[in-house]
């Protein structure tokens, strides 16, 4: 064999055939635009408006701009060589008030992302809920209220009617325990409510809202290919103690089992239940036939990792270092006393431990505990602290091996049956990072967001070499 031959070989971690490489972000961390074309207000434009609410006082008037700029930012995913991009739609740039007339420029947008993103070859994969609830609807009691999940359905059926003759890949509520419990419990995200009660009822109203509006989409269309979409952790007691332990399945009680044991088991754990009945009863508001439509048929679970839980269950613990920027209360309704301790890995720049070996106990517990289902990486990254040299270049060499060791995970998940489709690197762009505004930065591209210009770090570059090869070079002799 040549040495030109041995260098063009296949690569040992060679992917398989039709697998999804992708990466991801959500309209109100990117578009802008808020006021632009007949947008509604979301719960987000009143939340960042409220004083300490946000880092350093940030905004996402702006953002990176995405709404105008489109076009070239569907050219960036194609020189990247990504084979989809994942999105998620506004509900009140579509439906200004989340309920009514439908505002048909802000639905052409999307008419018009879909059509650019299928010209240059991109698979569009569209989330119809990333947590910018119409402001009209949490006036009128946001997700606690039942009636939330009602007019989420009708919101779907209009917009998966308007785009399922181009669009194929579809996911219904991104994350629905961070719109629940940072949205309902903490205060730490919009609407910034500290109401644990309220909080569970709105956890249940999402995965209501996520049942009816997979079966508005399915009504019209079985080709349609449709997912829920959770954040899942590798959760460890820090010690062997029955208090540690017992925290440890409270958090992940509330973290994974709440959201996939009503998804793919049409139930709520028992225990879970328990859990919760000192702050409410849960009787009240999960009603007949609920968990049935909850458990309609999923298509793909799409799932988002980023990061490990260790936990104590002895009060006064050592804080995570992943505390909210902004003074906030507690999201883990029921458990408020568990600690979450450093469990001695490396961190991001967000606090959040490394632990790709996790990704791998999620999946294959997944796989092995409920019934079988295709599986996406929705959502991995991780933010550090990019620096922009004067040669315009960004030598973030810890985000490419972040990316680069979940990806090893993936495809070992893939050699031992885990039926994993597809990857999507969290994000595409820098962009709003939430309650943490522009502080941290998560993007694969650089935004300047004084000038708008984009540039791809050397994990960009890395990335669309790992999709042009169709896998990950062989570990290091």
């Amino acid at each position: 064999m040549t040495t030109q031959q041995t260098q063009t070989q296949t690569p040992d971690l060679t992917f398989p055939a039709g697998f999804v490489w992708g990466a991801a972000t959500s309209a109100y961390q990117i578009e802008g635009a808020i006021s632009a074309d007949g947008r509604g207000r979301s719960i987000w434009d009143e939340f960042v408006a409220r004083p300490g609410r946000v880092l350093n006082g940030d905004n996402a008037e702006v953002a990176i701009d995405h709404y105008h700029r489109y076009r070239d930012d569907v050219k960036l995913m194609a020189e990247l060589g990504l084979t989809a991009y994942r999105f998620s739609l506004s509900w009140p740039r579509i439906q200004p008030d989340g309920s009514g007339a439908i505002n048909s420029a802000g639905l052409d947008f999307y008419k018009r992302l879909v059509d650019e993103l299928l010209a240059h070859g991109i698979e569009p994969w569209v989330t119809l809920y990333h947590w910018d609830l119409p402001l009209a609807l949490e006036q009128a009691g946001g997700w606690p209220a039942r009636d939330t999940s009602k007019r989420f359905g009708d919101y779907a059926a209009i917009v998966h009617g308007a785009l399922c003759d181009r669009v194929t890949n579809w996911s219904t509520v991104n994350e629905p325990w961070c719109a629940a419990f940072l949205g309902y419990a903490s205060g730490e995200h919009a609407p910034g409510r500290r109401e644990p009660a309220q909080a569970v009822r709105a956890a249940h109203h999402l995965n209501l809202a996520h049942g009816l509006a997979a079966r508005a989409m399915r009504e019209q269309s079985a080709s349609s290919a449709i997912g829920g979409c959770v954040n899942l952790y590798a959760i460890s007691p820090q010690t062997d103690s029955e208090a540690d332990l017992d925290a440890a399945r409270r958090i992940d009680g509330l973290q994974n089992r709440f959201f996939l044991d009503a998804l793919l088991k049409g139930r709520y754990p028992q225990d879970v239940l328990e859990d919760l009945a000192k702050v409410t009863d849960t009787s009240a508001f999960i009603l007949d036939g609920d968990l049935e439509t909850i458990n309609a048929p999923l298509d793909m679970l799409l799932v988002n990792y980023y990061s490990r839980f260790t936990v104590s269950g002895t009060p006064g613990g050592a804080a995570s270092a992943a505390a909210a920027p902004t003074d906030s209360g507690s999201p883990w309704v029921g458990s408020e006393h568990v600690s979450f301790v450093n469990g001695g890995r490396p961190v991001t720049a967000m606090g959040w431990e490394i632990d790709d070996a996790g990704l791998l106990e999620i999946l294959t517990w997944v796989a092995r505990e409920y019934p079988a289902v295709p599986m996406v990486i929705s959502e991995n990254g991780a933010a550090f602290e990019d620096v922009l040299t004067p040669e315009d270049s960004v030598h973030d060499a810890e985000r490419q091996a972040y990316i680069d060791a979940h990806l090893r995970i993936c495809h070992q998940a893939i050699a031992q049956g885990v039926p994993l489709r597809g990857y999507f690197a969290w994000s595409l762009m820098d962009n709003f990072e939430w309650a943490w505004g522009y502080g941290k930065r998560f993007g694969l591209i650089y935004v300047d967001y004084e000038t708008q210009r984009r540039i791809p770090k050397d994990s960009a570059l890395w990335y669309a070499e790992t999709i042009r090869r169709g896998g990950l070079r062989p570990p290091a002799e």
